[in-house]
């Protein structure tokens, strides 16, 4: 029987977790409900916040909402709640995403290991910066594929070959943007720039583009593009990223959504590893590019993110909305 009161600051708290999640171009594209009788926060999308050029089917939308799932799943088993989450439990309302019930749970409950993560989710920050050309010892890298795994993921660090594959596609979609100017138009809604980057609630502002890359083959997606930012820097990145591609078995929205928890729940391990990360999904915008992303040998699945995974500065925190603004009460 739950007997604990879950009152609008434990449920605004938890909230508050959730939305640190990352998303594409900070757009943070969710919404939280919470049913006091059912004792449930339900999350729906915010179509408001989809990108029609650049996401289309919504792949992006759902992966960024999956990430804020799992954080709450962390943050209300760190809480001492037992979480039961159902993906899109009503076909009748498509805009809602998951539900997450909130039962109460004994000290020893956490048996799946959420809870040692909580410390990591507002310590993890997309780094657009150099990282070192260090390894990443093989235990890390264990460490990170059990993670995706857990969450009915996987993730595949690719050998050299497929690594410049990869980066190959990257950069064969920034020519596509440079020469189709209405490609950019949804990097450009959701940039900040100058002393609107002060005040953003999302967004990637420019103080999180990072330097210019003077050479180097980091996947990185240029948020300035050919507009000045102030003091922004060129220097050069790492010649040998390392590289992880996240997979899952199938690719319909259920699968956007565990892929979404999956890597939130590897940058979480990640963090606490003490690796910085960042993330590109600029050549998996486009379908045809998307399909060669993928190890013809040892990959499976559904391509859904690229991560750049090393040692280096851990990046700054980017504006997110204030709960109010994405939480109701009924």
């Amino acid at each position: 029987m739950d007997t604990r009161q879950l009152d609008a600051k434990i449920v605004t708290a938890l909230v508050g977790e959730a939305v640190a999640a990352p998303s594409m171009h900070n757009a943070q594209p969710w919404r939280f409900r919470f049913v006091a009788g059912e004792r449930a926060l339900q999350l729906l999308a915010d179509p408001d916040r989809a990108m029609p050029r650049s996401d289309p089917e919504n792949r992006a939308l759902h992966i960024g909402c999956g990430a804020a799932l799992f954080n709450l799943r962390v943050a209300a088993v760190h809480a001492g709640f037992a979480p039961v989450a159902e993906l899109l439990p009503d076909p009748a309302e498509p805009l809602l995403l998951a539900t997450v019930r909130l039962g109460e749970a004994p000290p020893s409950a956490d048996e799946d290991g959420l809870a040692r993560l909580h410390p990591a989710i507002r310590e993890r920050h997309t780094s657009r910066h150099p990282f070192d050309e260090k390894d990443i010892p093989e235990d890390a890298r264990a460490a990170l594929r059990n993670a995706a795994h857990r969450e009915g993921a996987e993730l595949l660090f690719p050998g050299p070959w497929h690594v410049e594959t990869v980066l190959g596609l990257v950069h064969d979609a920034e020519s596509r943007d440079a020469s189709n100017p209405e490609g950019m138009e949804d990097l450009h809604r959701w940039t900040r720039l100058g002393p609107e980057a002060d005040i953003a609630t999302d967004g990637v502002p420019e103080y999180a583009f990072g330097p210019r890359m003077r050479d180097g083959k980091a996947p990185l997606r240029d948020f300035a593009g050919r507009r000045p930012v102030a003091d922004r820097g060129t220097t050069s990145f790492e010649r040998n990223p390392h590289l992880a591609l996240l997979s899952t078995p199938g690719d319909a929205p259920s699968d956007w959504l565990r892929a979404g928890q999956a890597l939130e729940r590897v940058l979480l391990e990640a963090t606490l590893a003490g690796l910085a990360t960042s993330l590109t999904s600029h050549a998996l915008e486009s379908p045809d590019l998307r399909l060669l992303a993928r190890d013809p040998v040892a990959g499976s699945g559904h391509v859904q993110m690229v991560l750049r995974v090393g040692y280096g500065p851990h990046g700054p925190a980017t504006p997110r909305r204030p709960v109010r603004d994405v939480l109701d009460f009924v």
